[in-house]
Order: structure tokens, then sequence, then C-alpha cells
């Protein structure tokens, strides 16, 4: 087993909708301690992943630079892995989700994102076809130095700003930052003000920031195919 469903449990769907600027949580332990080593131990290589640099992105934002790897059932990954994504798709996680977020209609998607130094994620607003994500973070004390960054910041603008727009780090009036090392997540739901970014790797060549992101997609045909379409 790899979720604790003891933590997830533990998790108030109420107050977690009332955060704000948007519902976000950083919780510790929703994975057992014997589950998180395994997944840390049997991380794909970086040569399975594709690397992504230079995209250009929509309303003039900078380009979100990483290593990136598209989950699929026939990838050439441990069998932990496919028996955590197998978890992910059960009753246990499913009905977590259900709770937080309020209801049941989503569907999911997973990724891995390995970034290296000197790359971010510009601030920026999810796909409106995204309910949120449920950022796993994969790095430990032994690999990683918080100084280093790859926490990812809930910024708040007061609503100022259109999501459609490409407002720096420094434009937000409030910057919250994730806990990023460890056995922690970031779980949040898109708002129309739900802002969120990585700034600039600081690391020594050769370190990642690695994490598994589950996507949580809107279920209704209408955002299926916006999705498929990417529009």
């Amino acid at each position: 087993m790899f979720l604790d469903p003891e933590k997830l449990a533990a998790m108030d769907g109420e107050a977690f909708r009332a955060t704000r600027p948007y519902p976000w949580a950083n919780p510790a332990g929703l994975l057992t301690d014997e589950g998180y080593r395994t997944l840390i131990d049997h991380l794909p290589d970086v040569e399975l992943f594709d690397p992504v640099f230079g995209k250009s992105r929509k309303h003039g934002q900078q380009s979100h630079d990483r290593y990136a790897l598209e989950w699929n059932d026939a990838l050439p990954v441990s069998d932990a892995w496919k028996a955590f994504v197998d978890e992910l798709r059960g009753p246990v996680y499913q009905d977590f989700l259900a709770r937080m977020i309020g209801h049941e209609k989503f569907s999911l998607r997973f990724h891995f994102h390995y970034t290296p130094n000197g790359c971010s994620v510009s601030p920026h607003c999810d796909a409106v076809w995204k309910l949120g994500s449920h950022i796993f973070y994969l790095n430990t004390d032994e690999d990683w130095n918080p100084g280093w960054g790859g926490e990812t910041q809930v910024l708040d603008d007061k609503g100022r700003f259109s999501a459609s727009s490409a407002p720096a780090f420094e434009d937000f009036d409030e910057a919250m930052g994730s806990e990023s090392t460890g056995n922690r997540s970031l779980l949040f739901i898109r708002q129309g003000n739900s802002w969120h970014g990585v700034k600039p790797i600081r690391a020594p060549e050769g370190a990642l920031r690695k994490v598994f992101i589950v996507v949580i997609n809107r279920d209704t045909p209408w955002y299926r195919l916006r999705s498929r379409l990417k529009i």
C-alpha cells in the first residue's frame, strides 16, 4: 500500500474548499513511509523523458522548461509505480478527491516532470478543462537542498490579473511557498485566480527537481473535447 488512508481521511474537504486565495493544501505523509521510499527508489530514468524546452505559451508567458513523461500503462517503469497508479484509480483515492473537490465528476491523467538548473514554471492559471492538480514531490533531503528552490508558489493577485495575462512573480500581492522535500504533496483546485508557479531552480549540475502530478480534469463531454483539442 502506498497511500495512507488515515491521512487522507483526516483532511477536511469543507476547510480545504474555503482556503484562500483558492483551495490548496500542502500535507505531509499522504504516502506511507515505506511506500514513499519505494517510489523514490524506483523512479524512472530521465532517459525515458521528452525534453520540453523553449515551447511557446499563450498570453506571452515564459516557457515551462523541463523533462516530461506522460503516463501510459505500457511505460517501461517499475511495477511499484504501476501499483501506485492503480491505487490512484482505486476507491480510496477517488473518494478522497471527491470529498475535497465536492463532487465526483472528474477524470485523472498522470505525468512526471524532472526540472534541471535554471528552469522555472512562470506564473499561470491552468487550462479551463482542469479542475486541479495533486503534485507529489519526489526529492528527499539526501538529494535536494531546499535552498535550490523547487517549491510551488501559490500566488495571490487579489483578483487583479486576467488569466490570459503574463504577470511576473514580483507582481503578486502575496506568495506562499509549498514545502517540497520529503513526503509532501500539493493539492489545489483551479479557480479563475488560481495563479501558481515555480521560480528558477538554482541547483548544481545534474540535480533534478522531481514531481509526479495527478491532473484532475473536468469530466463532461464539452471539457473532454476541449482537453483533447487543447483549446
